[in-house]
């Protein structure tokens, strides 16, 4: 569709996004009435919500619409799975400027819709409104199936550690990206479009997670979330971890360690949970550390000592932190 938001109109522009959407046996209303209705078999609701703003969050320049789009919807529905729910529904709060053509809002649809259909789930509403700057809001829905939610709280000394999905590469094709290139590709299009581990979630609730986190501050970080909750210490170990070769080529390039990105990156939005040490974990999980007792050392170690350089997200920080 030619032309900009501003003259296609609020009701114009809310018309073009729902046309292109699809559905799921979940959702009993979807957009078009005052609110949307999701079956909630289980009687509970789970929740979560991100904001991605332009500049802080993605580029235009780096990132297509429907790049944007496909990592909105991604790193909500992770959060989900993390809970150890299925992902059910997305809802979507977009601020755009008059100026900005149909063709991006339009795309951007088109790749929540694309990442939904992946993880099970449909937009099922949401809405438009006029800004200087381009900000989408997400909040994403799940229902736990009867399965207890695995919150960050439940770890245990003699725990195992293990994680699924990619962990690094995200940060790996920030640099590349920081840098002027667009390839080892594989890379690059990690960081535009993650690809979490959604069915793993529940699986790992059924498999007796006791804590479970998506990694999408990095993995110390996020790992620092559950030991905090839990009250515990969990060391990992860095010879547990494989780095793929051309990540060991990238970080030569550029003069980082790849581990620094394996350890620090986030937004590869991989899973990490621990478990009891008695439990058989499928070929998908990597055992890459254990959790012990609370200690003096900080509640996250790497090969039992601390890790000192930098790493981990904040948004209030001016760089990563």
């Amino acid at each position: 569709m030619k032309g900009t938001v501003g003259e296609l109109g609020e009701f114009g522009l809310i018309r073009e996004l729902t046309s292109r959407l699809t559905t799921t046996p979940a959702v009993r209303v979807g957009p078009g009435d005052d609110a949307a209705v999701v079956a909630a078999p289980d009687r509970r609701v789970v929740a979560s919500t991100d904001i991605l703003v332009e500049g802080r969050h993605f580029r235009r320049d780096w990132s297509t619409a429907y790049d944007v789009g496909r990592k909105a919807a991604a790193q909500n529905l992770a959060d989900i799975a993390a809970m150890g729910a299925v992902p059910t529904a997305l809802l979507l709060g977009l601020v755009v400027p008059a100026e900005l053509p149909v063709t991006w809002p339009s795309e951007l649809m088109d790749g929540l819709r694309d990442e939904c259909q992946v993880a099970g789930a449909a937009v099922v509403g949401g809405d438009v409104v006029r800004g200087d700057s381009i900000m989408v809001s997400i909040t994403a829905l799940g229902d736990l199936r009867n399965q207890e939610p695995v919150t960050r709280a439940g770890a245990q000394p003699g725990d195992l550690v293990a994680v699924t999905g990619w962990l690094g590469w995200s940060a790996a094709g920030y640099a590349v990206l920081s840098r002027g290139f667009r390839s080892p590709r594989a890379f690059v299009e990690a960081h535009r479009r993650p690809e979490p581990p959604y069915h793993a979630g529940p699986a790992a609730a059924g498999l007796g997670a006791t804590a479970m986190c998506d990694v999408s501050d990095g993995l110390i970080a996020d790992l620092g979330h559950i030991a905090e909750a839990s009250k515990v210490r969990i060391d990992i170990r860095s010879g547990a971890i494989d780095i793929p070769s051309q990540m060991n080529d990238i970080g030569q390039a550029v003069g980082v360690d790849p581990m620094q990105w394996v350890l620090t990156g986030g937004e590869d939005h991989a899973i990490v949970a621990t478990f009891p040490p008695d439990v058989k974990l499928p070929a998908r999980w990597k055992v890459i550390g254990e959790v012990l007792n609370p200690s003096a050392l900080p509640q996250v170690t790497v090969d039992g000592a601390p890790w000192t350089s930098k790493g981990g997200w904040d948004h209030f920080a001016d760089i990563e932190s």
